[in-house]
C-alpha cells in the first residue's frame, strides 16, 4: 500500500512580507539630473597593463619578443596587458625589465595614469592636498 504525498516544497521567505502595503516607508526617487555622477575608478591591473602595452608598442616590439625576454608565457603577458590577470610583483618586474624599465618606473607610470584619470572625473587637482598641487610620491594601498 502506498501513500500519496503531494510533491510540494515548503517555501520560507528570507524577508517577512509587510502585513500592510502602507507599512513600507515611501522614498521618492531622486531624478537622474539631481543624482551625483558615479565615477568608477580604473582597476590597478588595467592601468599596469596599459602601461606595459604602450611601452612595448612604443619600442616596436612584439608580444613574443617581450615574453621571451621576460621568461613568461606569451598568452599570460597578453592577459596581463589586457587587464585580465592580476600579475604578481615578480611577473611585473620581469615584464618591466624586458622593456628596460624598473618595477618602480612601471608602478610610477601606472600611478600617474591613475591620478590623471581620476582627477579628470572629479575636477580636482593633479594630486593630493590642495587643488592644483602635484604629488610626486608613489601611493599604493593594500
Amino acid at each position: 500500500m502506498t501513500s500519496h504525498v503531494p510533491n510540494e516544497a515548503r517555501v520560507i521567505p528570507l524577508r517577512p512580507r509587510a502585513e500592510r502595503p502602507e507599512a513600507r516607508p515611501t522614498v521618492s526617487p531622486v531624478p537622474p539630473e539631481r543624482r551625483p555622477p558615479t565615477v568608477r575608478e580604473p582597476l590597478w591591473r588595467d592601468l599596469v597593463g596599459d602601461v606595459l602595452r604602450r611601452e612595448r608598442l612604443e619600442q616596436e616590439r612584439t608580444l613574443k619578443e617581450v615574453a621571451e625576454t621576460a621568461r613568461i608565457s606569451m598568452p599570460y603577458l597578453s592577459e596581463v596587458e589586457r587587464g585580465r590577470k592580476e600579475a604578481s610583483s615578480e611577473v611585473l618586474a620581469a615584464a618591466a625589465g624586458a622593456l628596460g624599465l624598473g618595477l618602480g618606473d612601471l608602478l610610477a607610470r601606472a600611478q600617474g595614469e591613475l591620478v590623471r584619470l581620476t582627477s579628470r572625473h572629479t575636477g580636482a587637482g593633479t594630486g593630493r592636498g590642495t587643488p592644483g598641487t602635484r604629488f610626486d610620491g608613489m601611493c599604493l594601498a593594500a
